[in-house]
C-alpha cells in the first residue's frame, strides 16, 4: 500500500559520485532536496579502484572542482599518494590521478551531505515514478519507494551506478547483487521501460583484494608519489597539501605461468562461455581478456596500491577478471611476491542495465519526460569521475529548470565536461564511455591548470562559488597576468652563467639579450632551469608559475586554437528547431534523415558529430537553416 511521504523539489536516485554531486549542487542552490540510497554505509563507495583522477579523468576533477564541485576536495583530503601522468608529453595531456583512502572517503562524503542545508539523506529503494501530462508534455511528479512511500517531486535524477538489474558473475557462479555484495536495485528498470526508455545491458569488473602482510612488498618494484603536487581543489591549501606523506604503491607483472593458468581455463571463463551478455570496457579489459587479445606479450604490468591508511586491504589494477575463485587464487601465486597472498575479496564482473544516452538533451533531461534527468553509468559511461561530472552538471540544470532559468550546456571548446556530454548525447556510446584527452578537439585549451580560469566564473553565476573563493580566483587571475606580462618584457644580458644554463639544457647560446619569454618558448628550458638568471623574479606559490609558464610556452599554438574555435563557433551556434521533420528536407540521406530525426540534435555543430550524418548532408541543413531565417525575417 503506497503512503504519501512528502514533497521536495529535486529527488536524486542513488548516492554514488553522480548522485552526490547532483545533489549537492541542487540543495546549495537552494532547493529542498531529498538522496535516496540503498545503503547509508555506501555513499560514495568506490567499488573499484579506489583511486580519483588519471589520463583525462584528472581533467575533469578540476573542472568539477572550478564549478564548485565536491570531488576534487574529498580526494585532497584522503590522498595517500600523488601523480602527475605523461610528464614526458606537454602541459595538455598532464592529468593528476591521487591513490584515495576509500573508507575516509565515504566518510567526508556522508559528512558532507549530512551537514548540507537543504538536503536530506533517505535509505530506501526507489522502484517506479509517476508521470503527469500537463499542455502535451510528459512531467515527472513523483517517486516511489519499494516501501510504498511516495515522494511528490518536481524533478527527479537518476544516478543508479551499476545497481539497476545487478548480476555478479565469477566462473559458473552468477547471482542477483549489486556491486561490494550489497542488494541489487529491482524494478526501476521496468518503470522506465513502460515509460518507452530504451535500456542496454552492459558490464564492468574489479580485481580481487589481497591482505598486505601475505605479500612480500620488498621483492616488488616500488612506485612513490611525485613531489611539489598541487591538489584538486582551489579549496585546499597547497603548501599544506605538497608537504604530506605519501605511501608507495607497487609494481608487479603477470608471468608465463599467469598466462598459461588463464588460458587453460578460458573455458570457465564468462566472458568466453557466454554467460556474460552485457558489453563490457574496452578501455579497462579483464586481464583474461587481455591475456588473448595481446597474445604476443610476455608479460602485463599490474600496480599494487593501497585501499586506506587502516586496512591492510590492497587492490591490483590491472587483475579484474571474472574467472572461477580458484583459478584466480592460482592466478594470484603465480606473480612475484604474492606466492602465500590471501585473497580478501574475489575478483567480479558485474552486468548492469542503463540507457541509450541519445535519449538526453545536452541538459541531461530525458527528451521524452519532462524533469527526469541521468548521469553517471546509468548514462553508459564508466569511471567515477566521468559519474560526478554529469551528477554535477545534471543537479544544476534541473535547479535551473525549476527556477525557468537557461540552462548550462558546455561547449566542447569550453571543457571536458562539455565534451563528454556531448559525445553521449550526439553519438550514443555501445560500450562503457571513458573520457580520454584523445576525445577532445581542443586539448591546448582544456589543460588542468586552467579548469578555473574557464569555469569558476560560471560556478559562481550559479552561486556554487563562495565569494570569498571568488575574491582569491581573481586575485591569482591578477598574479598570473602580472608574471606573464613580466616575463615578457624582461630581458636576460649574455652572460657565462646564461649561456652555461643553455648549454647544459642543450640548446644555442647566445650573444646579445634575449628575453626571458623568448627563452622559455625553447622546449629545452623551463622556468627552474632559468630561475639563477632571473634574478628580479618574485616569489610567487606553484600555481602561478605553472600557469604563467605554459601561457608563455605555448602563446602561439593557444592563439591559434582559440582562432580555430572561433571559426568554428559561427557555424556551431546555428539553432536548429526542435520541431524539424528531417524526412521532409530535401537532400539529405535516407541514414541522415533516420539519425537527425532519432537525436534531434540542437544544433549544427551537434549535428555534424553524429555518425552517419555526412559532411553533404550537413551543407544541406546549413541551406535548410539560411533558408529558414529568411522565411523568418532574420539575418544571416
Amino acid at each position: 500500500m503506497n503512503y504519501n511521504a512528502g514533497s521536495a523539489d529535486v529527488a536524486v536516485i542513488g548516492a554514488g559520485h553522480a548522485g552526490i554531486e547532483a545533489a549537492l549542487a541542487s540543495a546549495r542552490m537552494g532547493l529542498k532536496t531529498i538522496l535516496f540510497t540503498i545503503n547509508l554505509d555506501a555513499v560514495g563507495n568506490m567499488p573499484c579502484n579506489p583511486s580519483i583522477g588519471g589520463t583525462g579523468k584528472g581533467h575533469l576533477v578540476y573542472e568539477i572542482d572550478a564549478l564548485g564541485g565536491e570531488m576534487g576536495y574529498a580526494a585532497d583530503l584522503v590522498t595517500l599518494q600523488s601523480r602527475t601522468l605523461n610528464l614526458g608529453k606537454g602541459p595538455a595531456v598532464h592529468s593528476k590521478r591521487v591513490q584515495a583512502d576509500r573508507i575516509k572517503y565515504r566518510e567526508i562524503m556522508k559528512k558532507t551531505i549530512e551537514n548540507t542545508p537543504n538536503l536530506s539523506l533517505v535509505q530506501a529503494e526507489i522502484v517506479d515514478f509517476e508521470t503527469q501530462t500537463i499542455d502535451e508534455v510528459k512531467c515527472i511528479t513523483s517517486v516511489i519507494t519499494k516501501m510504498g512511500a511516495v515522494w511528490n517531486v518536481k524533478a527527479a535524477i537518476v544516478c543508479a551506478g551499476t545497481f539497476l538489474n545487478g548480476r555478479v558473475i565469477t566462473g559458473e557462479c552468477a547471482y542477483e547483487s549489486g556491486p561490494d555484495g550489497m542488494l541489487p536495485a529491482k524494478g526501476f528498470t521496468d518503470a522506465l521501460i513502460r515509460d518507452g526508455i530504451e535500456i542496454y545491458r552492459f558490464k564492468t569488473g574489479t580485481p580481487p583484494r589481497v591482505h598486505a602482510d601475505t605479500v612480500d612488498l620488498e621483492s616488488l618494484e616500488i612506485q612513490n608519489g611525485d613531489e611539489n603536487t598541487l591538489p584538486f581543489s582551489a579549496r585546499t591549501n597547497s603548501e599544506e597539501y605538497k608537504n604530506m606523506t605519501q605511501i608507495p604503491c607497487r609494481i608487479v607483472y603477470t608471468s608465463k605461468e599467469t598466462h598459461d593458468i588463464i588460458k587453460s581455463n578460458l573455458d570457465r571463463s564468462p566472458l568466453y562461455s557466454g554467460e556474460i551478455k552485457g558489453t563490457g570496457p574496452r578501455y579497462c579489459p579483464s586481464i583474461e581478456d587481455k591475456v588473448v587479445r595481446f597474445a604476443d606479450k610476455e608479460r602485463h604490468q599490474l600496480f599494487v596500491e593501497p585501499c586506506g591508511k587502516d586496512t591492510k586491504e590492497l587492490y591490483i589494477q590491472g587483475f579484474s577478471s571474472s574467472l572461477p575463485e580458484e583459478v584466480q587464487i592460482k592466478m594470484l601465486h603465480s606473480l612475484k611476491g604474492f606466492e602465500n597472498a590471501q585473497m580478501m575479496r574475489t575478483a567480479y564482473a558485474i552486468e548492469y542495465d542503463c540507457i541509450n544516452p541519445t535519449q538526453l538533451y545536452p541538459t541531461l533531461e530525458f527528451k521524452t519526460i519532462s524533469g527526469l534527468y541521468g548521469a553517471g553509468q546509468f548514462n553508459g559511461t564508466s569511471g567515477y569521475e566521468e559519474a560526478a561530472a554529469q551528477g554535477l552538471i545534471a543537479g544544476i540544470n534541473a535547479v535551473l529548470k525549476i527556477q525557468d532559468k537557461q540552462p548550462l550546456i558546455l561547449t566542447r571548446d569550453s571543457s571536458y565536461i562539455g565534451t563528454l556530454i556531448d559525445d553521449i548525447v550526439t553519438k550514443g556510446t555501445n560500450e562503457p564511455y571513458r573520457m580520454m584527452i584523445s576525445r577532445s578537439e581542443y586539448r591546448l585549451l582544456l589543460r588542468q591548470d586552467n579548469a578555473d580560469t574557464r569555469l569558476t566564473p560560471i560556478g559562481y553565476k550559479l552561486g556554487l562559488i563562495s565569494q570569498e573563493r571568488y575574491d582569491r580566483y581573481i586575485a591569482k587571475q591578477k598574479a598570473i597576468e602580472e608574471e606573464v606580462y613580466r616575463v615578457s618584457k624582461t630581458t636576460i644580458p649574455p652572460t657565462d652563467k646564461l649561456n652555461k644554463i643553455l648549454e647544459e639544457n642543450g640548446t644555442t647560446t647566445v650573444t646579445t639579450g634575449v628575453r626571458l619569454s623568448e627563452l622559455l618558448r625553447r622546449p629545452q628550458l623551463s622556468y627552474s632551469a632559468l630561475a639563477e638568471v632571473d634574478i628580479c623574479r618574485p616569489d610567487l606559490p606553484l600555481e602561478i608559475i605553472s600557469c604563467a609558464e605554459v601561457i608563455i610556452k605555448y602563446d602561439g599554438y593557444i592563439k591559434r586554437q582559440l582562432a580555430e574555435v572561433e571559426k568554428f563557433a559561427k557555424t556551431e551556434a546555428i539553432k536548429l528547431p526542435k520541431d524539424i521533420d528531417y524526412s521532409e528536407i530535401k537532400g539529405l540521406r535516407i541514414e541522415a534523415r533516420q539519425k537527425l530525426n532519432k537525436i534531434k540534435p540542437e544544433n549544427i555543430g551537434q549535428a555534424s558529430r553524429i555518425s552517419g550524418v555526412s559532411p553533404a548532408d550537413i551543407t544541406v541543413l546549413l541551406i535548410y537553416s539560411q533558408q529558414n531565417r529568411r522565411q523568418n525575417g532574420e539575418k544571416n
